[in-house]
C-alpha cells in the first residue's frame, strides 16, 4: 500500500508538472514580447530606469506590490497566505557597455550597450514565473521572494541588495538563480544543475596597477623614466606567481585585459596603467590574498628597478559560489521531475571542477542555502555560435517559458517539501 501511495503521488506530480509546462509555455507571446522590449533598451549597472519601469508595472499589473531594494533592485512577494518557509528566486536586469552585432531585428536601439549576458532573458522568465506564482499563490505553502537584482556584472548588486533587507522581512531560508548559456553543445532548453554542490563559479576581483615614471620626447629617452618598459616587465614577472609561487593544486588565475599608455607615438608618458581579474576558488580567499601580496611585492619592485614607482589596488570583489548539497540534491529531482530528460547533472560536463567564471549572487551562496542552475539557449548545430559576453551572442527565445517553469517549480516544490 505505501508503495502504491508512492507511486501515485509521484504520478500525480509529474502531472502537475506537465500542467505547469503547458500554463507557461500559453504565456510565451508575452514572455517574448518583455524580453525584446528589454533587449532593445538595455541599461547598464544601477542606472536602469526604462528596466525597473517594465519590471514594476508588469508586477502592478498582476496584483503584486513591488517594492524597491537599494539603488536600483526590485522585490515582490507570492503566497504568505498558508504558514511556511521563505525562498528567493532572483533574476538580474543589467546589460553589458559593448556594441551588439547580433543582427536580430529586435537589437539594441542603445549605441555601446547590449544584452550581450541574457539578462533580459531572466528577467522575462522571472516576470513570466510571478504571473504563475500570482496564478497559484492560494497553493503556495510559505513564501516567495521575487528578486530583479541590478549590476550584477560590476558585482555590486547583490552586496547592495544584502545591505537593503533582501535577506530579511521575511527571512530567506534558501535561494535559487538560473542563468541562460549561449554557444553551448547541448540542445536548447536542457537544465543544468550542479547535483553534488560545492563550490560551482570562481570568485572574481578587479586589479588595477598604475606605474608612474617621467615623460618626455621620443628623441631623448635618456632624459625620461619610461613606464611603458617597467609595466612590460611588471606584466611578464606576475606570470612567476602561478608557475613558481602557488600550489599547482591551487586554482589562482589573473588576466591583465587591458593596458594603457600614452597617447601619441613620438611622447614617452608619465604613467603606464593595466587593469585585470583575479579568480579563486578559495571560499576563505587565501589563495587571492597570496596573489594580493605578492603582486603588491613584485610591482613595486620591478618598477623600482626601473626607476619608477607602482600603486597597486584591488576592487570589486564577488566571493565564488557555494551551491548547498541538500538543496542541489532537491534541484535535481525537481528538475528532472520537471523536465524529464531535460534536465543533467552539470558535473557529467564539468567533471566536478568549478568554473572560472564569476556571479554576484555568490554572496547570497554565503548568507543562505543556495543553489545556481544554468539553461541552455542555443548551441552551434542550432545556429547559435556564440558564447556571453560576445557582440555576435544570440539566445533563443523558445527557451523562455522552460525557464518560467523552472524557477515557478523549483519553489512551489521546495516549499511543499520542506515545512
Amino acid at each position: 500500500m505505501q508503495a502504491e501511495n508512492q507511486t501515485e503521488r509521484e504520478l500525480t506530480d509529474m502531472l502537475t508538472a506537465k500542467e505547469l509546462l503547458g500554463r507557461a509555455q500559453a504565456l510565451e507571446p508575452q514572455l517574448v514580447e518583455w524580453r525584446r522590449t528589454l533587449h532593445r533598451h538595455p541599461e547598464v549597472g544601477f542606472d536602469l530606469t526604462q528596466t525597473k519601469a517594465l519590471v514594476k508595472k508588469a508586477l502592478t499589473e498582476m496584483g503584486y506590490e513591488p517594492k524597491d531594494c537599494g539603488k536600483a533592485g526590485v522585490i515582490a512577494l507570492a503566497g504568505g497566505k498558508k504558514p511556511g518557509k521563505t525562498i528567493l528566486l532572483r533574476g538580474d536586469m543589467d546589460a553589458l557597455p559593448i556594441q551588439e552585432e547580433s543582427g536580430v531585428d529586435y537589437a539594441s536601439e542603445v549605441p555601446g550597450k547590449m544584452h550581450g549576458c541574457g539578462h533580459d532573458m531572466h528577467t522575462a522568465m522571472m516576470l513570466g514565473a510571478a504571473q504563475l506564482l500570482k496564478e497559484h499563490e492560494d497553493e503556495i505553502e510559505g513564501t516567495v521572494k521575487l528578486e530583479f537584482q541590478p549590476a550584477e556584472e560590476i558585482f555590486q548588486g547583490s552586496p547592495d541588495m544584502i545591505a537593503n533587507g533582501l535577506l530579511e522581512n521575511p527571512n530567506v531560508d534558501a535561494a535559487v538563480m538560473f542563468h541562460v548559456l549561449g554557444g553551448m553543445p547541448i540542445p536548447a532548453g536542457v537544465v543544468l544543475v550542479p547535483a553534488c554542490g560545492g563550490i560551482t563559479m570562481a570568485s572574481c576581483e578587479q586589479y588595477h596597477i598604475i606605474v608612474h615614471g617621467k615623460g618626455g620626447h621620443g628623441s631623448m629617452p635618456e632624459k625620461c623614466i619610461d613606464p611603458i618598459t617597467a609595466a612590460a616587465h611588471i606584466h611578464i614577472a606576475l606570470q612567476e606567481i602561478n608557475s613558481r609561487e602557488m600550489d599547482p593544486h591551487s586554482f589562482g588565475v589573473f588576466t591583465t585585459g587591458r593596458f594603457q599608455a600614452g597617447a601619441a607615438s613620438n611622447v614617452i608618458p608619465d604613467t603606464a596603467e593595466m587593469w585585470g581579474t583575479i579568480r579563486t576558488i578559495d571560499p576563505e580567499n587565501k589563495v587571492g590574498e597570496l596573489i594580493h601580496k605578492r603582486m603588491t611585492e613584485i610591482a613595486q619592485g620591478v618598477a623600482a628597478a626601473y626607476r619608477c614607482t607602482a600603486e597597486v589596488s584591488f576592487s570589486d570583489f564577488c566571493p565564488c559560489m557555494v551551491v548547498d548539497d541538500a538543496l542541489a540534491e532537491n534541484a535535481m529531482t525537481y528538475m528532472t521531475e520537471l523536465m524529464g530528460q531535460g534536465a543533467l547533472d552539470m558535473s557529467k560536463l564539468t567533471g566536478g571542477k568549478p568554473g572560472g567564471g564569476s556571479e554576484d549572487f555568490a554572496f547570497v551562496s554565503h548568507e543562505v542555502p543556495t543553489v545556481s542552475m544554468f539553461l541552455s539557449a542555443g548551441n552551434a548545430k542550432e545556429g547559435y555560435l556564440y558564447g556571453q559576453h560576445h557582440p555576435k551572442v544570440r539566445f533563443d527565445d523558445s527557451i523562455l517559458y522552460r525557464g518560467t517553469a523552472a524557477y515557478t517549480y523549483m519553489a512551489l516544490r521546495w516549499l511543499a517539501e520542506h515545512q
